[in-house]
């Protein structure tokens, strides 16, 4: 039997190459993937150009995901140290990949991408639009922004962000309702400036049926952009975030009639005590789809930690329903991020989606730890740094201070709590 995605695939009773995948990954019936497939709160992005492609799921009840953001600018334009960049991620256990570029040869970069990664690939083609065409925003034509769709949908781009939540309605929220930080999405920036200077409403909302149809050509999920996501914890949670958030529940329902997958992506600036009501109404107003989070940042005083502010903000998120958490590096509001800057962001959110993990029962997360402890009541040191989520870093730690009795770390010495009570 036919099918032109996953999500058609899932309906008839199909099961896919991909759902088998993740279902091996999980630990869980592949007749479980598929019924949630299905509903549409799990997706499994896989475009069908991507042939490297081992497939992920993201949503209900499965292991809580990460992105890693990528990509050249203006000023910082090396296409090859960006590809080692997405290589070293993806040895980090990066979930995904997503090419930001907002400059220069963006093809190549992606399609170097697509041919190294068995990993999920995202990428945002108003930013490509802007960086191809050579335009001012007003003079972009409603045909330049889809043929950029189509050509990262044919490269086999796995998912693309698309605010198309961001219409007018939207805007009128925007405008009676004074912000901090006003807009601080890319995307949606710039989709708003077309709109106001050409006095139009949103091309990938008035031609949504046209979106849909790339979708479902090439299979490619909808990450239903938020344009509106507060930059700053005073417009976290306020109307126009909300407003844009119930156009998206509207669109998510219409990509599930014609068969194509759909993630909301989720704010990025929000106080700890309001995260919970953030997940709780996003799953609501948008039917239970996945939701793939920008950490959320808890506090904006913390530029060159802001890894740790988003793990907080990210763990918590997961825990209440969040199923995709997107990685913020130390160099998050400061500049384009370098190697380290990558492993320091990668590590933080992986802490912050097993600690989720963990909190939601989901199947084997604590066994992880229970093989850590199990470790450090014997003293094992060896099986310890095996174990660690960064072994690198622990083994360097305790090269750096190397105790008298090599059983015990200098901490405690003989005072070591676990070898005095084993001893007596």
């Amino acid at each position: 039997m036919k099918y032109t995605t996953q999500m058609d695939a899932a309906k008839k009773g199909i099961i896919t190459k991909q759902m088998k995948e993740v279902a091996f990954e999980e630990n869980l019936d592949v007749e479980i993937i598929r019924e949630k497939l299905s509903k549409g709160t799990v997706v499994i992005p896989a475009n069908k150009n991507h042939i490297s492609l081992i497939g992920k799921g993201v949503g209900d009840g499965l292991k809580t995901k990460i992105n890693v953001n990528l990509g050249v600018s203006e000023d910082t334009c090396n296409i090859d140290t960006e590809v080692e960049k997405a290589k070293y991620a993806i040895n980090l256990k990066a979930d995904a990949i997503m090419d930001l570029s907002t400059f220069g040869n963006t093809g190549e970069f992606r399609k170097k991408l697509v041919n190294v990664s068995p990993v999920m690939l995202g990428t945002v083609p108003v930013y490509d639009a802007v960086a191809q065409f050579g335009k001012t925003i007003k003079d972009i034509s409603v045909d330049d922004f889809f043929s950029i769709v189509e050509t990262h949908a044919k490269d086999g781009i796995d998912f693309l962000t698309i605010h198309a939540g961001l219409n007018r309605t939207s805007i009128e929220r925007v405008q009676k309702n004074e912000r901090l930080t006003h807009i601080v999405s890319r995307g949606g920036s710039v989709l708003y400036q077309w709109m106001l200077e050409n006095d139009k409403e949103n091309p990938f909302y008035e031609n949504y049926d046209r979106l849909l149809e790339i979708c479902k050509k090439h299979d490619v999920t909808l990450s239903l952009g938020d344009g509106l996501r507060p930059g700053s914890l005073k417009d976290a949670t306020d109307a126009p975030q909300i407003q844009e958030l119930i156009i998206l529940g509207e669109l998510t329902k219409e990509a599930w009639k014609e068969n194509v997958q759909v993630m909301i992506e989720g704010p990025g600036h929000v106080p700890l005590n309001e995260i919970a009501a953030n997940m709780q109404i996003q799953k609501k107003l948008c039917h239970g789809a996945p939701f793939y989070v920008l950490g959320p940042i808890v506090t904006d005083i913390a530029p060159g930690y802001d890894h740790i502010t988003s793990a907080i903000g990210g763990a918590i998120a997961a825990t209440h329903g969040a199923d995709f958490l997107c990685y913020v590096t130390p160099a998050e509001h400061l500049r384009l991020p370098t190697v380290e800057d990558v492993k320091d962001g990668i590590i933080a959110t992986r802490i912050a989606a097993h600690a989720a993990d963990i909190a939601k029962g989901i199947k084997g997360a604590i066994n992880w730890d229970n093989r850590m402890s199990k470790a450090r009541g014997d003293l094992n040191w060896n099986k310890m740094f095996e174990l660690a989520i960064n072994p690198e870093k622990a083994i360097k730690y305790r090269e750096s201070d190397k105790p008298k009795d090599k059983e015990v770390c200098t901490m405690c010495g003989e005072l070591c709590a676990i070898k005095r009570s084993k001893k007596a």
